[in-house]
Formats: C-alpha cells, structure tokens, sequence
C-alpha cells in the first residue's frame, strides 16, 4: 500500500531542538522521526517506527537462525527476585522503584535475567531440556543521572536481551561463541562501522565480557586498538604492572620543605630548584599523586578511598566508576577534608615520619585507617616524592614496599594514546564509540542466587551455567543515523530504510501527479515500499524534505516527463540519472536489490 506525505503523521522542522547534542539527535527529531516527551523520553513517530521495527526484524532473523526462541516478559516486575539477587540495592538510585495500592514494591525492568532465571527453573529440570537460549525485544528503564544525546542515552529504550542455559562450561563457551557470531551477522547487517572490544560487566557480573562498538566521534565509550589486534574498552584495560625495582641504595625517607606547592607542576618546579637530581630533571612522573575519593554504596553509607598514582596521571573517572561498581565515586569536598584533618589537601602521603622513623600512614592499617589503593605501576622497589600530611611540606625517597604498602591494586587511571598494549602488541591509538551489544558469561551467579538447577545424566543436581547477550535496538537507530546522516539530513541503509522509494511530484499540472500517481502504484505492486509526496508544496520544499528524512532512493517526477524522464537520486552519493519513464520500475528494481 502506497504511503501519501499529505497523509502521513509528521513534520519536518527547520530549526535544530534546543537539546540536541549529537546529529542523529538532531536529524531524527526534524525529519519527524521522534519527539521528546520528557528528559531522556522519546514517542516514535511513524517513520520513527518503521525503521525500529526494520532494526527489530535484523535482530530477530538472526536470533532465530541460531535457536533462540522469543519470549516477552512484563516491563513491572515484582520486588523479591532482585532481592534474591541484591540488585534492589546493588542497582542503587539507576532503578525505578514503585509501590502499588496494597504498599508492595516493584519495579520497572531494567534487564531480567531474574525473571528468564526463574522461567527456566520454573518449567525445566533435566539436562536433556539443555541448551536452552531465549530472547526478548522489550522496553527497559534506568533512571539515568543525565540522559542526553536523543536515543543514545535514554531512560526508556528499547532492548534485545537474550540468556543462554547450559548444563556446563563448555556448553557456555559453545552458546557464548553462537551468540557472538549472531551479533557479527546482525551489525554487519545493520550498516555501520563496529568494532568487538574486551569490556567489564558492571552490575550484570560474569566474565568473558565483549562490548561491540559503532566507532562514531561522538560516542560515549572511548576504548583502545594496537596494531597486533588487541582491542578494549578503555575502562577494561590492565596495565602490565613494570619490574620490582632495587632500593637498596636508597635513602631513608626524608621531608623537605616546598612551600606553595599543591600542584604536581608546583612540587615539580620546587624539587628541581631545591633538591635537584644529578642524573636528569625530576618531572611529574616521579612524584606519587594521591588522590581521595567519597565511596557511597547502594545502602546509602559512604567510606572515603585514597588512589596513589603516577603524578603524571589522572584518575580516569569511568574506569575508577567501572572498577568500585556498584559503588558510586565523586570526588571529596572541602567538609570532607575538614572532617578528616590528618588528609591534608595537596600534602597527602602515604608515610608519617616520627621520633622512631617512617610509619605508614595511610591503608587499612595505617595510622588514618583509610583504604589505600595503588596503580600497578607503583611496583615495590620504586622510589617517589610525595605529600608528608604537613602543609608545605613533602617527602624524597619513600620506596614502596620499604616505606609504605597498599591494600591492594586499583588500575584507573587514564590510558594515553601510545600506552603500550597489556599483550605486548604494540601502542595504544584511542578512539570514540556507541556501545551497541555486549554480550557476558554470566556462569552460575544468578542461577545460585535463585536455585536454578537440574539433574545430570548421572541424576546428580547441577546448577545451570548462564551468558546473556544485548543489544539496544532503539540505540541502533540512532547509531546508524549518526554514522550515515550528513550536513543535509538522514542517509539510511537499505535495510533500514522507513521506505524503498520515495517519489516526488514536482511541478504544475495533472500530468505529473497523474505520472507520479501511477508510477507509485506501480512500484508498490512489484513489491517495493513506496512513499508518495503528493503534497501541495514547492519543489524546492519537497526536495529538502527528502534530503532530511534520507530514503536511500526518490524518484522526481517533473520537469523531464514532457521528454519521458523522470531522474533517479541516490541519497547517499548523491549520484542523479535520467531514466526512462517506461523503464523506471524496471530500473528501480534493480537498484533496490542491488542487481
């Protein structure tokens, strides 16, 4: 059936939304795509529809030709499983949470492995019901601090979600790998640059984790490649700690005085001019930074965490949120410096020097019984300048592992472009993408949690190994306007295109609309989805228009029909031919599918 723009609900803008931060924002809100309806909140127009709809049918196919099979679960989910599971609290304030008539608590789903976990127990108890994988395309929620960015970051979107259940580990790695195959043929499919990095689970657990990546400028994730082929998320890379150093020709620990010097570039300028090295200038490398942070968990309590790093780094924020998760970090305040006056701001350390010598200060168990975290590049044996917990005053020569120990190892800070790759690769090159899937290996942390087991082929109760898979369907919409719009609109895919062709009446006269009347309900009789602008409008408004909403093909039918013509454009070259009035559904067939 032929779709009329004089019928169709939407309507192009010509200014840009106010709150449009990114293109695909941008475009799909003036081509008539999507509207907001709050912060973070989008209605789907129709063409808006059609191409989710185009995105889901992908999803769908693919899903499908590895054994999937389709489930839908509610979007309202009761309280007690994510109990079960602690992710009424671990998921903190990023949940919707909602009580009913008669007081009893639920929420609004923001992924449900709870829920398939339960199914499955609920209807299978024996190996020879597994494997087992099924999906879903729903609507999920997660009340996002700052959503932004259109569709790419929403607090309501649509979500592909899929679970796979095996008896065993190596089942898992079998339906992992299926599903990863899966998610190559849908993105490849979908029409946009990707990429497969390693990646963190964050509050789904498991290992094994893999993010897929539309590269785009614009993209939220920063992750890393070398030229060997190791690829990461930035927030999942791992230094390679550097070889323990030896100190034995080092001195005790002592203090200097460095008035003025709450900076690194400060204490650097100080050093060299007032305790300078024989061998090279000291630079910022050699001091150690540390820097304190407020921890507030999901119950509500908070604990205050000191990173001792490098000083010529800084804490990457979302690799330290990523790495204290579900934690949430933020930097400390004045009032929290005021409540713990042994933290002295720019003079922090982790060495007291007393009447009996060096005493650790910071750490567990150190005199300020604050958890102390170090960079793995802090290895034992090197050798720092750092804060003496005194205003104006540092310390040369506190040696780890002599001097003063962590309580562990926390690797957040910022990855520089040329790092060298943790593998051995070769240099680090950064880049800029739009988590489009990530799939985990979950293993038995939600089947545990919930008591999913089945008997063997010995009649022995085993717990079920899970992975779980997804994608973000409304997201993709968005990604693959972002990597193919221009400075004239939306260019979309084939595939995803709301419409095959779109035909455009131009010009005056019965004639033409006639001809572009008939040339539509010819094209939709060979099968091909057609989009007929029959309105009253200008020519040059109806060729905007078309540039805006980005239908891979249109068809003018104007000027060159008192010669027989009508001219093809191609949206994304931009390329124009006259063709042959008599042959354009022949024509036009061709090029839709690629003959």
């Amino acid at each position: 059936m032929i779709t009329r723009m004089s019928q169709l609900f939407f309507r192009t803008l010509r200014e840009d939304p106010a709150d449009a931060e990114v293109p695909s924002h941008r475009w799909l809100v003036r081509a008539g795509y999507i509207r907001r309806a709050a912060p973070g909140i989008y209605s789907w127009l129709p063409l808006g529809l059609r191409v989710l709809a185009n995105v889901e049918q992908v999803v769908r196919e693919e899903m499908d030709a590895i054994g999937a099979q389709e489930v839908r679960f509610p979007a309202l989910l009761p309280r007690e499983p994510y109990e079960a599971t602690n992710r009424w609290t671990e998921y903190g304030p990023n949940l919707f949470r909602l009580k009913d008539r008669k007081g009893g608590d639920y929420l609004l789903g923001p992924t449900h492995e709870e829920m398939f976990t339960l199914v499955v127990k609920d209807l299978y108890s024996s190996y020879k019901d597994l494997p087992l994988a099924l999906y879903q395309i729903q609507t999920k929620y997660r009340d996002e601090a700052r959503p932004r960015a259109g569709l790419l970051r929403g607090r309501e979107f649509v979500m592909k979600d899929s679970y796979s259940f095996d008896v065993d580990d190596a089942g898992l790695d079998a339906s992992y790998e299926a599903h990863r195959q899966a998610y190559i043929r849908i993105f490849d499919r979908l029409g946009f640059e990707y990429v497969i990095v390693k990646a963190t689970s964050g509050a789904m657990g498991g290992s094994a984790s893999e993010e897929f990546l539309a590269i785009a400028p614009n993209g939220e994730d920063t992750f890393v490649r070398s030229p060997g082929g190791y690829a990461a998320n930035v927030e999942a890379v791992q230094v390679a700690p550097p070889p323990e150093q030896d100190a034995s020709g080092i001195g005790p620990v002592r203090n200097v005085d460095t008035p003025r010097t709450g900076t690194i570039a400060e204490l650097v300028d100080a050093a060299n001019a007032k305790f300078p090295r024989p061998d090279r200038a000291w630079t910022a490398a050699d001091t150690l930074k540390n820097v304190v942070f407020k921890l507030t968990n999901p119950d509500g309590t908070t604990d205050l965490l000191v990173v001792g790093l490098p000083g010529d780094r800084d804490v990457d924020l979302k690799r330290l949120d990523a790495a204290v998760a579900p934690a949430e970090a933020t930097p400390v305040t004045d009032d929290d410096f005021a409540a713990n006056p042994g933290l002295v701001k720019g003079y922090i350390g982790p060495v007291r020097v007393t009447d009996a010598g060096p005493v650790q200060y910071l750490g567990v168990d150190g005199e300020a019984k604050i958890r102390y975290l170090l960079d793995p590049r802090v290895v034992s044996g090197t050798s720092w300048i750092t804060g003496a917990n005194v205003v104006d005053t540092h310390q040369v020569d506190v040696v780890a592992g002599r001097d003063f120990a962590g309580d562990g190892v926390l690797d957040v800070a910022e990855i520089r472009e040329g790092d060298p790759a943790p593998d051995g690769s070769g240099p680090l090159t950064l880049a800029r993408g739009i988590e489009m899937g990530h799939i985990f290996q979950l293993g038995r942390k939600y089947a545990e949690a919930l008591g999913l087991k089945v008997l063997d082929e010995n009649g022995k109760l085993v717990t079920v190994t899970m992975g779980s898979y997804g994608i973000g369907v409304s997201r993709a919409v968005a990604a693959v306007a972002e990597g193919t719009c221009d400075e004239r609109g939306l260019a979309w895919p084939r595939e995803l295109a709301p419409f095959d062709i779109q035909v455009l009446a131009t010009g005056k006269g019965v004639e033409i609309e006639e001809a572009a009347v008939q040339l539509a309900e010819d094209l939709d009789a060979a099968g091909l989805k057609v989009l007929l602008d029959d309105r009253k409008a200008s020519p040059g408004v109806k060729f905007t228009d078309a540039e805006v909403m980005g239908m891979p093909t249109s068809v003018v039918v104007g000027r060159g029909l008192a010669d027989g013509l009508v001219e093809v454009r191609d949206r994304a070259s931009g390329e124009r031919e006259e063709v042959p009035l008599a042959d354009a559904v022949a024509h036009l067939l061709a090029v839709v599918h690629n003959r």
